[in-house]
């Protein structure tokens, strides 16, 4: 934008709007033309001085918001007072969000022209976003809990003969669970050096067994590997949430279930094998979408950048995630 020398306290503003990269634009409202200042340019891609329109603009926005957008851009005219819109743009392969801010009714219009800022606000959205998706693993965390407590008091029920015997097999199964939970959740300070990839999945499973991890019905036979911290919380999400489902639905919720965790390592890639057996008939979900599914889906292909397979076979569940090694050592 031109015009005549800033005085000290403009150029101070100038200083303070580029510092906070705050973009500043214009808007002819019978034109339609657009022009923005260099920081406008850049959060928008687009070569600094191209005379641009909503509509130029509007190419890069993300095509699921653009609609949405156009409606609201134009409507900004009849809004009384101050107004904001966030929508996404597309940069390359990069997702960024974007507010829009300006007063309507057309107050401060001079000569036909308005006046607003763009705020790339795209760490906002991710933070919210997290903070979002935290909050549905939580609930949907407690609900597991409390469904894994029950099944655990009735696993016990089971081979218990007294009640003070119930009592303190429960009792060691709940701290095992605890222990197997905090692994999904570290606490500050604790051991960075990783863990065994066989230890861990032995500790987060011997909640379920009735004799041990390894001697009982859940057998673990993996490599000797150490795994990273990084590695270790997700992964550990990943085999608590699919020993949650296999206690409420699968092999670990009948006396003849059993599991068996495997794991292979081939051309720096580590196979893990999760496979159920002697538990109720298995069919296919009807819906995949639910809250567990994305969560494994998300800590698998974003976290570990890996993936996770499915057979649903009549006699039991086999889930088969592939990471690379060196993701699970980090």
């Amino acid at each position: 934008m031109t015009g005549s020398t800033p005085t000290w306290d403009e150029k101070h503003l100038r200083l303070g709007v580029k510092a906070a990269g705050i973009a500043l634009w214009s808007w002819h409202v019978d034109t339609d033309q657009l022009t923005m200042d260099e920081i406008g340019y850049d959060l928008w891609t687009v070569p600094k001085g191209t005379p641009v329109s909503f509509e130029d603009l509007s190419a890069h926005i993300h095509p699921a918001d653009r609609d949405r957008v156009r409606v609201a851009f134009h409507a900004t005219r009849g809004i009384v007072g101050p107004y904001e819109i966030d929508f996404r743009i597309l940069v390359e392969d990069d997702v960024r969000w974007i507010s829009a801010r300006g007063r309507g009714d057309d107050e401060g219009i001079k000569a036909r022209v308005m006046y607003g800022v763009f705020l790339d606000v795209t760490g906002r959205k991710h933070a919210e976003e997290a903070n979002e998706l935290l909050a549905g693993e939580m609930s949907h965390r407690v609900k597991n809990l409390m469904a894994v407590a029950g099944a655990l008091t009735s696993m016990t029920s089971r081979s218990a003969e007294t009640k003070e015997d119930m009592a303190r097999d429960l009792t060691h199964r709940l701290a095992a669970l605890g222990r197997a939970h905090d692994l999904i959740r570290p606490v500050p300070g604790q051991d960075k050096d990783g863990a065994l990839l066989g230890d861990l999945l032995s500790l987060l499973l011997v909640p379920y067994d009735d004799l041990g991890a390894f001697s009982g019905r859940i057998r673990v036979s993996v490599p000797r590997m150490r795994i990273g911290e990084g590695a270790a919380t997700a992964l550990a999400l990943v085999i608590h949430e699919l020993a949650t489902n296999s206690v409420k639905y699968g092999a670990l919720s009948a006396v003849e279930g059993l599991l068996d965790v495997s794991s292979t390592i081939k051309d720096e890639e580590a196979v893990i094998v999760w496979t159920e057996r002697g538990g109720p008939p298995v069919k296919p979900p009807a819906d995949t979408s639910g809250f567990g599914g994305r969560l494994l889906d998300r800590v698998v292909n974003r976290q570990l950048r890996g993936t996770i397979e499915y057979q649903w076979q009549p006699e039991g569940l086999i889930a088969t995630v592939r990471v690379t090694s060196e993701r699970l050592s980090a």
